[in-house]
């Protein structure tokens, strides 16, 4: 249009860069309002990748195609980006469960997701009831006529107990009740949640994909069109946008997942079996040592193991002298969450399961891109002064 004002040139330039710009990086486009050719060409559809753009809060074409790539990696008939793992399995139980509905998730299941259980669920009239990981096909005599969805997380969060899903999945399937997989230790690839029975699969991309601890994304990849239709539904309903900028960064994640994933999972069996023969460390809860529970289901069903593991201290050491030992570490840095390029280390004082009170002695690592043998020297000054460290007698 001739004749702007210079103000409205501002908002509508004639200007344009060259087309055609080729490139290796997944360009990031951001927006929130889509436009249309024509006003009967206007709609409200979350099915963008079937109907077309409609608007920004269900996936620019950066978010679709973190979405598309996530789907490819994990055979998945569709998967949905969302703004963390916490989102995922909220907007799963959402999408499954309502007033008077019952859900079964394991004992060892990521802390948030048993606190939202016993809060948000339980208010919305919703029972969640925690079960052994380790009960196999016996979950059948858990599953009730109201049972809307059953969770499992293998390996468990912190104890590591690895699951047998087809048994669960059998008997869930069964009594046609879904069931959702949280595989972010996996990373969507070391199980294969889909060629295992599994209807929804989730990850907190925030971990192996993202893999430099600088972002908070997650996916719900779903196998069939009933969970299909329900998560998506749920998905429009919650909101739960993304931020392209976050999806770019998790797309250049994804380009450097395997050998990633190789070395971590070299790098931390080799300081797993080097603590286990420590006389200080009492178990070393790795899925790929035969001293994990459930090790033989990790055998028969992952093709790999990642950077996640955990350690007991022997009875003879006190809850203080553990988490001093914690505070002497130089390479291994406190904090939460794993996946990333630096060793982590954080000690659970308060962590109970079932018949057992651990006492302020386990100890979960994350193991980085660093050397294994500075590692392992970092692990081996703090262990050796733990003789000498301040204590307190545990209860």
């Amino acid at each position: 249009m001739k004749g702007l004002h210079w103000r409205s040139k501002l908002i509508h330039p004639a200007a344009h860069a060259p087309p055609n710009f080729r490139s290796l990086a997944t360009p990031t486009y951001r927006g929130s309002t889509v436009l249309f050719g024509s006003q009967a060409q206007v709609s409200d559809d979350w099915r963008q990748t079937e109907n077309g753009y409609t608007y920004g809060l269900y996936g620019t074409p950066t978010v679709l195609e973190l979405a598309a790539r996530i789907a490819e990696l994990e055979a998945a008939r569709h998967t949905f980006i969302v703004p963390g793992g916490q989102a995922a399995i909220a907007l799963i139980y959402l999408a499954f469960c309502k007033a008077g509905s019952h859900a079964l998730v394991p004992h060892t299941a990521y802390g948030p997701n048993r606190e939202m259980a016993a809060g948000l669920l339980r208010r919305l009239g919703i029972a969640v009831e925690a079960y052994d990981p380790l009960i196999g096909a016996g979950i059948a005599r858990l599953i009730r006529d109201d049972t809307a969805l059953i969770w499992v997380e293998s390996p468990g969060s912190v104890t590591m107990e690895v699951q047998d899903v087809p048994a669960i999945v059998a008997a869930a399937h069964a009594r046609q009740v879904p069931v959702a997989l949280d595989n972010t230790y996996a990373a969507g690839v070391l199980f294969d949640a889909f060629a295992h029975g599994v209807d929804i699969s989730m990850q907190a991309l925030t971990k192996y994909v993202g893999g430099h601890s600088d972002l908070l994304l997650g996916s719900v990849s779903v196998a069939g069109i009933g969970a299909y239709e329900a998560i998506g539904a749920a998905y429009k309903q919650l909101g739960m946008a993304v931020s392209p900028d976050d999806c770019s960064l998790a797309l250049r994640g994804l380009q450097t997942l395997g050998v990633r994933l190789e070395r971590l999972e070299k790098t931390a069996l080799s300081v797993a079996v080097w603590l286990s023969g420590h006389p200080a460390v009492k178990e070393v809860l790795h899925p790929a040592l035969p001293s994990c529970p459930g090790h033989e289901c990790w055998r028969r069903d992952f093709t790999g193991s990642a950077s996640i593991f955990s350690i007991v201290f022997g009875d003879e050491f006190a809850a203080g002298q553990v988490a001093a030992f914690a505070d002497r570490l130089k390479l291994f840095k406190i904090g939460f969450s794993w996946g990333g390029v630096t060793s982590l280390v954080v000690v659970y004082p308060h962590l109970h399961r079932p018949g057992r009170d651990y006492g302020g002695r386990l100890v979960r690592f994350n193991v980085g891109l660093e050397e294994s043998s500075d590692l392992i020297a970092d692990l081996s000054a703090a262990l050796d002064a733990m003789d000498s460290a301040p204590g307190t007698i545990c209860p």
